[in-house]
């Protein structure tokens, strides 16, 4: 392992940003003092945090401890508590793909992280790109990658085209991180990939050299500082030692104590702190808001959700997490403040999370459970009784179920409507299962508003989920609460579900001088992109679900100027 620790935790952030005319972009580039509170001008540097994993739930627990970046964005910016992600498998991929887009997963194409092609019984990737290489040469993480299954433009792809030299970098600990925010037309799209550092993809024709070049420097200076000194991870908030604790969790105990049993730079803080670091770089050697012309900055955080997945969301790794995060969040900000032709900032959340269930059960939440490891046997048994089966006729692909033949491929019609049809009707028998309904059926319907996502319907939820060719045969939720099976060392709780822990997430506008609002009112991610679209004076490319919030401080920042 080759990183270590950063002895302080650094910058972060990033999305989205642009100014595509260039009046703007000379407007954007005037320093912020020369207008009034009211009359800001457009931003130089659109900013995108998406930090995986927080929900509005953990954002709201930790608000009052939060002393660097979070309180910064929680006191002075537009802050919206009733953030939504709007669809039903509330997954990473999918999550991010909302942010820069504008659009539901059923359009941006994404409906998870990886789901099962019926047709080849493979397991296909959320942004897998064969004909693409690695820069680290290395057929690693999830392998060659790109945007090409990202069906629908961003906002960064809108400002490309028409301010080609604005630029547009994504930089995360994942490449699905990375990868959503950069759009088609990035600049550069980095994500953290054990012993080497910061790598990316290399399109057919293209240098690795040239490709890693914005991040060569960083690297260097990662490999150099970690071989010298291995990573540990100890308490730097002595406050988060209180919530030490054993559970036990499919057999297995788990001590919640740090530093963890299987210490690693993705399961901990530090893969934030250098994310941070490398989009500090980035800020820098790109100079990014300091041309004349909107670019932007697309940070993914990575650490929540590994450390949620691994040790749960209410133990000391969380709040050591979190408390990092809002450290590190704080010098970051700090960069950010002297770009001379302004910022502005956006945190979210691709998805929210939930503890693992032993400890919510006892901690005041009696419905929290595992699945029963007997359902999906029970109805398989049933299938393969009634139709005469050799084999299981259904298997688990992108939070859902396919109707396969041993080889995973899809069974032949009439027979696949016909099982579909029983699985269907057998797995709404179940207590534990809340909705099972067929893609097919889901995709017959138009896809609803979802101006008012509180009020979403269960059935709503998932069909803005569905994407013909890509989701599971059968879209299926598991009642409020239950989450899989876990494994001590491996995961040991989730996310995934259509339920609000999963789906609420913090929406937050920012920028230098912001004054504090509060908004209650739903906010949805998908009304991100437009927000700042409208800010910098770009239009869509493509329809988009969401719509413009106002951000009255703007000159440019009232939506009603866009209506005829």
């Amino acid at each position: 392992m080759i990183f270590s620790r950063v002895l302080a935790p650094t910058l972060a952030l990033a999305l989205l940003a642009g100014a595509a005319l260039p009046a703007m972009a000379q407007q954007a580039a005037q320093p912020m003092a020369a207008t009034t509170s009211a009359e800001r001008a457009a931003p130089a540097l659109v900013v995108t945090l998406v930090v995986d994993q927080l929900s509005a739930n953990l954002f709201n627990q930790y608000r009052s401890q939060f002393t660097g970046g979070l309180k910064t964005l929680a006191d002075q910016g537009l802050v919206s508590i009733n953030g939504y992600q709007t669809h039903g498998v509330t997954v990473t991929c999918a999550g991010h793909s909302t942010v820069l887009t504008g659009v539901h997963p059923t359009h941006s194409g994404i409906p998870a992280n990886d789901w099962i092609d019926t047709t080849t019984g493979q397991e296909t990737y959320c942004l897998a790109a064969p004909q693409n290489t690695l820069a680290h040469g290395r057929n690693t993480d999830n392998g060659p990658v790109g945007p090409d299954m990202l069906k629908a433009s961003t906002l960064g792809d809108w400002l490309k085209s028409v301010s080609p030299t604005s630029r547009v970098f994504g930089i995360s600990g994942k490449d699905r991180g990375a990868i959503n925010l950069a759009g088609h037309k990035g600049d550069g799209a980095f994500w953290l990939t054990e012993g080497f550092g910061f790598t990316t993809y290399v399109e057919p024709g293209q240098s690795a050299e040239a490709k890693l070049a914005p991040v060569a420097a960083i690297n260097a200076r990662m490999i150099d500082r970690f071989s010298r000194q291995a990573p540990t991870w100890t308490y730097t908030n002595d406050a988060c030692r209180r919530l030490e604790g054993q559970w036990v969790i499919g057999g297995q105990t788990f001590n919640s104590t740090l530093p963890p049993a299987n210490d690693s730079i993705e399961g901990s803080p530090l893969l934030d702190e250098l994310t941070l670091e490398g989009a500090a770089e980035l800020l820098d050697s790109q100079q990014l808001g300091r041309r004349g012309v909107t670019d932007m900055l697309g940070v993914s955080l990575s650490a929540t959700d590994k450390i949620g997945h691994g040790y749960g969301t209410q133990g000391p790794e969380m709040c050591e997490q979190m408390l990092r995060l809002d450290a590190a969040l704080g010098v970051f900000l700090d960069k950010l403040a002297t770009v001379p032709g302004g910022v502005v900032v956006v945190l979210t959340a691709d998805h929210g999370g939930s503890d693992f269930p032993e400890r919510s059960s006892v901690e005041g939440y009696p419905a929290a459970g595992r699945v029963d490891r007997a359902l999906m046997p029970r109805v398989n048994d049933a299938l393969k009784a009634r139709f005469n089966l050799d084999a299981n006729p259904l298997a688990s692909s992108a939070g859902g179920l396919i109707v396969v033949d041993k080889d995973k491929k899809s069974l032949a019609e009439p027979l696949r409507s016909q099982v579909m049809a029983a699985a269907v009707e057998l797995l709404n028998q179940e207590p534990q299962v809340a909705l099972a309904v067929s893609r097919d059926e889901l995709l017959a319907e138009p896809a609803p508003a979802s101006d008012n996502p509180e009020e979403l319907s269960l059935r709503q939820r998932l069909r803005l989920s569905a994407v013909a060719g890509r989701s599971p045969d059968i879209m299926r939720s598991y009642q409020p609460g239950l989450t899989g099976a876990g494994r001590v060392g491996g995961a040991i709780s989730s996310h995934g579900s259509p339920w609000d822990y999963d789906r609420r997430v913090p929406i937050i506008f920012w920028w230098p001088g912001a004054q504090g609002q509060e908004r209650f009112l739903p906010m949805r991610t998908i009304d991100i992109a437009p927000t700042l679209a409208h800010l910098i004076g770009v239009k869509p490319t493509d329809e988009v679900d969401g719509r413009c919030m106002d951000l009255p401080q703007f000159a440019t920042g009232r939506c009603e100027a866009q209506k005829p």
